[in-house]
């Protein structure tokens, strides 16, 4: 396993941080990993998903309005 060092952690980050572990039963060590397990796992995009969802809703979609009718409802609205 390869190691990492973090420094000029704030007092603040440090203090929650081991609050959390002791809340969840883990070393302080342990819960950085987790956190950055959680934090890489949320961060990942599925691509070929993403497309999936929006060709879901443009196809929901009944009327596409073109650059003039959006420009017009932004100018009718502004009156």
């Amino acid at each position: 396993m390869q190691a990492i060092t973090v420094k000029n952690i704030p007092d603040d980050i440090h203090k929650l941080l081991k609050d959390i572990a002791k809340r969840n039963h883990r070393s302080l060590n342990n819960e950085i990993i987790n956190c950055l397990e959680n934090y890489v796992k949320v961060s990942k995009i599925d691509s070929a998903s993403l497309l999936r969802k929006a060709e879901i809703t443009r196809s929901k979609i009944k009327h596409y309005f073109s650059d003039s009718e959006i420009q017009d409802a932004k100018n009718e609205g502004r009156k």
